[in-house]
């Protein structure tokens, strides 16, 4: 079955607009779900800042807080808690390290 060109014109068409408006579509749906996740983030700022402020800030789930470093590349530290970790079988976040020195002989 040959099919004239102003038909396959006319079908070419309408693909087309269908799937500009899927598109169309999907802009919408994105930019609705952009407004109402910025809504929430806006909202989030003033109910914390209505809170009292904490003396000592909130830690994430599994630090243990700060550790000072005397005369050591963080790098080098960060090796240093690893082997350590490892060598007692822990995980990382149930050590707390308060210090690292380089020790120089």
């Amino acid at each position: 079955m040959k099919m004239a060109f102003g038909e396959a014109l006319i079908y070419s068409l309408l693909g087309m607009l269908v799937v500009f408006f899927a598109l169309i579509l999907l802009m919408i749906c994105i930019k609705i779900l952009v407004a109402v996740t910025d809504r929430k983030k806006k909202e989030e700022p003033v109910a914390a800042a209505a809170e009292p402020a904490a003396a000592e800030p909130v830690l994430a789930t599994g630090t243990a807080g700060d550790i000072k470093l005397y005369n050591t590349d963080p790098r080098d530290a960060a090796m240093v808690m690893a082997i350590v970790a490892d060598t007692l079988g822990k995980p990382l976040n149930e050590l707390r390290f308060i210090s690292i020195k380089e020790v120089e002989e």
